[in-house]
């Protein structure tokens, strides 16, 4: 097994040199540090995790913690995404990844607990539902550097999809295709969530087109068959809308369902737009109009800003990184103004 004795041999350097190399200190010149971290891979050499741990205090270990009680995780494609660019930033760094749970085996733990027990260097707090629980205040209330995704809590770094600025495209785009009556089935309750209506109802203000009741209702993102449920019972209306914006993309495939068994089409009888952007969004027929959230960056920005935060190289004090999405617009909204 290749040792660091044996790369400072090859390198003429002292071991000491060789460890500040391999470790990214920045009292060692860029020259040496490419040249000891070359000769460490041509030779084949892999740190010992436990010994690194010993030698810098940390284990270069992340966890990832999703703070919800939907139970849907990573079955929703949007923070599959999220995290998979997470991953890619953080393995690019040199650190690995654990999930948190409250479980162990059949040990009961809470976050902070098992962040304790993997002895993690910082974590990611993706937020589904509003507010934290009080396993999860628990972790916030530790020294631990934490980075939350889609939720702001005072004293902790943050990036934040714009949601307000999304759902004020996407409206803006609806109504300018000449659409008067716009009906949303938003998802379940979060500080995303929050943001989408409160902005929905704004926009329309703004453009003079009227809020009406009946046409916002509470469904759950991720979910099909409330979907169609819900888009049944808006279609029931005597004043039916011309256009209707789902949760997200996946759940639009439950509109399309509804709309299907009342043999409507979209968007000739009904039309329909989602949020997020995944890729079935764009397979579909017609494709979907939708706003495609920055996965790449929020997930990347979020390991960049946890890395950073565990270096000390920024506060918890940071502002929020606000990433913005863009509009798709796909085929599934009708202009009525030809």
């Amino acid at each position: 097994m290749v040792s660091i004795k044996d790369i400072a041999a090859a390198c003429g350097v002292s071991i000491a040199t060789v460890s500040k190399a391999l470790n990214d200190h920045r009292d060692v010149s860029e020259t040496t540090r490419l040249t000891v971290q070359e000769t460490a891979r041509r030779m084949g050499y892999f740190p010992n995790s436990q010994a690194r741990a010993l030698k810098t205090n940390r284990t270069y270990n992340l966890g990832v913690l999703f703070s919800e009680r939907t139970g849907s995780g990573l079955t929703q494609n949007y923070f599959a995404s999220v995290l998979n660019s997470f991953k890619r930033e953080a393995e690019a760094n040199g650190y690995d990844i654990t999930f948190i749970s409250g479980n162990i085996g059949r040990r009961k733990m809470t976050p902070h607990e098992h962040c304790m027990y993997r002895n993690v260097d910082g974590v990611i707090v993706v937020c589904v539902d509003d507010g934290i629980d009080e396993d999860t205040k628990e972790l916030f209330a530790s020294d631990i550097p934490i980075v939350t995704i889609d939720h702001i809590h005072k004293g902790k770094l943050s990036v934040i999809s714009d949601n307000a600025a999304g759902m004020r495209c996407l409206v803006e785009y609806i109504a300018g295709r000449g659409h008067t009556k716009i009906a949303y089935i938003y998802g379940d309750p979060s500080d995303v969530t929050l943001v989408r209506v409160n902005t929905f109802k704004e926009t329309l203000v703004r453009l003079n087109i009227n809020v009406r009741s009946e046409f916002l209702l509470q469904g759950r993102y991720h979910d099909t068959s409330s979907t169609e449920l819900l888009v049944k019972k808006v279609l029931s209306c005597s004043d039916r809308p011309t256009c209707i914006i789902l949760p997200d993309d996946f759940a639009a495939i439950g509109a399309i369902n509804a709309l299907e068994e009342e043999g409507l089409s979209v968007p000739e009888d009904i039309s329909i737009a989602g949020y997020d952007g995944i890729v079935l969004s764009q397979v579909l027929r017609p494709q979907l109009t939708t706003i495609r959230q920055d996965t790449d960056r929020l997930g990347a920005e979020a390991a960049k800003r946890l890395i950073a935060l565990i270096r000390k190289e920024i506060t918890p004090n940071e502002s929020p990184l606000i990433v913005k999405g863009s509009l798709l617009e796909g085929g599934s909204v009708r202009d009525l103004n030809r």
